[in-house]
């Protein structure tokens, strides 16, 4: 089973103990145990909903600071197009990336300029590859992840074709090595991510060996950076921008199935909608589409928790900001952009399974059904499970105890009481 890094994790001077995290996880990786929160790595998808849920802000994300740009002798920043969703009254995406200029970057490569580059590959792929519709997008890695983990039977489905901000950082190292004569390791290649799995996904992707990013900032933090660079910007204005409505669309929630230019896609958001759709797609229901896109966050990356806007307010700027530019400005060019497709094949990671073999697992299930027949069946989450099958099925991997359960625990002290009554009273 391979090793993942996960992004994020618990200040545990900040848990109080409450079940609210544990509830709201969509895979079960969150148990409460003394009193203390703690994230179970393998099942984690990096999806955020821990840091959006907790009342005392106990979750975190490990990310770059900016100071991770002194490494380097010439630092490319890779905004995300959802950046551009965060600022009141922006009429001219030229205005931020000459701010993210002047905040220190000697370059900007617009993702969403690799979005267009990535929507032109993905409508040659989807018409060549009929038997596999629908073809899933693999922009989010939350959702790739979500399916490596637990549904096996849709990984033939995905879109294999890198994430835009992966080919961006291909492509923007590139330019630099080539306008700048430096190596590659002098040369930094920034991502402003507005959430935790596009960090994961730099430490630990999916389907390529190893990502040409160096570093990720958050997009809260460098929001407050760029405010200042925006005012003075605005009199002095570069012309950078190389992205239309295509590239910055991929910012909210149906931009990247809208730019395949058909009819016959679905496009979801928020991960228990996410996983609504995933599971009808295992039973066979969506087979007439062609193609799906999803989103872990609600409105899509607009809406990641390193964001500082609403996502729809966010989503209504990126509207605007569209409204009058080209469809496309990006292109793609077999000679520019030759590596466009996954190296590496993405496997069933099994994290959930409770047997070492098919013989094993069945006879363990057989004992987490006989469990979950003693519990009440009230999943109240105070044995720090979100579920009592959740609770079952940790007793037999044998990291939890019958007695966690609260209604177990009280019978068995009335009946330890009982006996010790019974015993007294023979005295």
């Amino acid at each position: 089973m391979s090793e993942f890094y996960n992004s994020v994790y618990l200040k545990e001077e900040l848990c109080m103990g409450c079940i609210n995290c544990i509830k709201r996880c969509p895979t079960q990786a969150i148990r409460v145990r003394d009193g203390k929160a703690f994230i179970i790595k393998e099942f984690c998808i990096d999806c955020g909903e821990c840091i959006r849920i907790c009342p005392h802000h106990a979750k975190e994300v490990t990310y770059d600071a900016p100071n991770i740009m002194e490494k380097f002798e010439y630092n490319i920043a890779l905004p995300a197009p959802s950046l551009y969703g965060q600022f009141n009254n922006l009429d001219d995406i030229n205005i931020l990336l000459t701010a993210l200029k002047r905040m220190g970057f000697d370059d900007v490569y617009e993702v969403s300029s690799a979005a267009e580059i990535v929507s032109e590959l993905t409508r040659k792929y989807v018409a060549e590859n009929k038997d596999k519709w629908p073809i899933i997008s693999t922009a989010c890695p939350t959702v790739v992840r979500l399916i490596q983990i637990r549904f096996p039977n849709l990984l033939e489905h995905l879109l294999p074709i890198y994430a835009p901000v992966d080919l961006a950082a291909i492509n923007a190292r590139k330019k630099a090595m080539k306008e700048t004569g430096l190596p590659s390791d002098k040369i930094g290649v920034i991502f402003i991510s507005p959430c935790p799995a596009k960090v994961t996904a730099v430490k630990s992707p999916i389907g390529i060996d190893k990502s040409e990013i160096d570093g990720v900032l958050a997009m809260k933090e460098v929001y407050t950076i760029l405010l200042p660079f925006m005012k003075e910007s605005i009199n002095d204005v570069e012309d950078v921008s190389k992205s239309g409505r295509i590239g910055i669309g991929w910012g909210s929630s149906g931009g990247e199935a809208g730019a395949l230019l058909m009819d016959n896609y679905l496009a979801a958001d928020g991960i228990d909608n996410v996983i609504r759709v995933l599971d009808d797609l295992e039973d066979q229901k969506l087979e007439q589409l062609e193609f799906i896109e999803l989103n872990a966050c609600a409105g899509g990356c607009v809406g990641g928790v390193l964001t500082v806007e609403n996502p729809y307010a966010a989503k209504v700027k990126l509207k605007r900001l569209r409204k009058y530019l080209p469809v496309s400005i990006s292109h793609y060019d077999e000679n520019e952009n030759s590596n466009t497709f996954w190296t590496e094949d993405v496997l069933y990671e099994p994290v959930f399974k409770i047997g070492n073999n098919m013989h094993d697992s069945i006879k363990k299930m057989a004992r987490v059904e006989d469990l979950c027949e003693r519990f009440p069946g009230l999943d109240c989450g105070s044995c720090g499970a979100p579920t009592c099958k959740a609770l079952a099925e940790d007793i037999v991997r044998g990291v939890a105890k019958e007695e966690d359960c609260i209604h177990i625990l009280k019978d068995y002290i009335h009946r330890l009481s009982g006996e010790l009554s019974r015993l007294d009273g023979k005295k």
